[in-house]
């Protein structure tokens, strides 16, 4: 039983019931995750040259290995964010892949807002994902629904087998009382 409400817990979205903000953070939500898909699929076109430019510029180890992980990270976690599956975990990888980005490009040109900007304006939105999940029009809000149902119901089968007991010795100590 636990284990089901920690899981509820995780696909569940922090949910404002106001249709509109309901409806926008649906649409900033599948935006920002379609428009981050292009950015592993050019990693993955070509990945030395991402590995040299990038990982191994910052001074990180394993280049190649890392700039597949952040390509990845961008394949299978925006079209997560995109959907609404998952979106936590997702959105936590994608704020990581971000924070990185940021880090380079201020490494590169300094806090020149115009190289920064897209990679924060992404970071920002992942994070607000991170923190309040996908919003009540996602798949996880569904799963955290029928988890949640799930969840009840079988506390009400407790219940019930509580109840059953007790009108089944409520029963036995009256005909022994009775006797």
């Amino acid at each position: 039983m636990q284990l089901t409400a920690r899981a509820a817990y995780l696909f569940k979205p922090n949910v404002n019931p106001n249709l509109w903000s309901q409806t926008t953070l649906t649409i900033l939500r599948v935006v920002i995750g379609v428009m981050m898909i292009h950015n592993g699929q050019d990693k993955l076109a070509d990945i030395e040259n991402f590995a040299r430019a990038y990982v191994e510029y910052l001074g990180l180890p394993f280049p190649i290995f890392l700039s597949y992980v952040a390509a990845y990270t961008e394949l299978i976690g925006a079209p997560l964010v995109a959907i609404g599956l998952l979106t936590r975990p997702a959105a936590l990888g994608l704020f990581g892949t971000m924070c990185v980005a940021m880090y380079h490009h201020i490494s590169v040109a300094g806090l020149s807002l115009p190289y920064l900007e897209l990679s924060a304006i992404y970071a920002g939105a992942f994070l607000y994902f991170t923190v309040n999940g996908a919003g009540l029009f996602s798949l996880d809000a569904l799963i955290a629904n029928r988890l949640d149902t799930a969840s009840l119901s079988l506390k009400a089968k407790q219940v019930m087998r509580l109840e059953k007991s007790y009108q089944f010795e409520n029963a036995v100590s009256e005909k022994n009382s009775s006797v």
